[in-house]
């Protein structure tokens, strides 16, 4: 994964994909906590408990389909949905993961635009205020306002559940899709 300032000495004819960069993991990511975060008593500021709810809200946002067919199951009202998989996770120890998580997560926070606190062995992550106002600016881009649209209905649906029901939740409906993949396998 490069960063575009890094891309730049390529030559024109060089194919670059999205899934490649790492501001397109950390635009999404700071939408993710902005949009699905729980807004702190203390400061107001929006906060996700954990990696592996963080993980597993993405993984819904990136699997629109997964969602929906999730929807339909604890709501019976399925919603409008975008096609494919934005991006490709793999089966990990505790469901859904990229490995990327913790490179974007490094750049998030040395660009100052999240927090990471350590709390009872577990990470919570939260906006700095640039990296509130860094997301509001993604929120204003009509080029965010499908992502944006599907995190709300994510986080309407599942955004008070833990980490921890998330993935029980895809264990139990993406046994065959999720479950029984062998570790590192790509979620397709």
């Amino acid at each position: 994964m490069k960063s575009l300032r890094n891309l730049r000495s390529q030559n024109a004819g060089c194919a670059i994909v999205a899934d490649d960069i790492l501001e397109f993991h950390a635009s999404r990511l700071l939408l993710l906590i902005r949009i699905c975060g729980t807004k702190s008593r203390t400061d107001g500021t929006e906060k996700l408990d954990g990696l592996t709810k963080m993980a597993k809200l993405d993984f819904f946002v990136r699997y629109p389909v997964f969602f929906g067919k999730l929807a339909s199951q604890l709501d019976g009202q399925p919603p409008t949905l975008q096609e494919g998989i934005e991006s490709s996770m793999v089966r990990f120890h505790y469901g859904p993961w990229d490995r990327r998580y913790y490179h974007v997560l490094a750049y998030l926070r040395g660009k100052q635009l999240v927090r990471v606190e350590t709390r009872h062995r577990s990470y919570r992550l939260g906006l700095t205020s640039v990296g509130r106002q860094c997301a509001d600016r993604l929120l204003e881009d009509p080029s965010f306002g499908q992502l944006a649209s599907h995190m709300r209905a994510v986080n309407q649906l599942l955004g008070k559940k833990s980490g921890s029901t998330l993935k029980r939740l895809i264990y139990e409906v993406f046994d065959k899709e999720v479950a029984q993949l062998s570790l590192g396998e790509r979620i397709s």
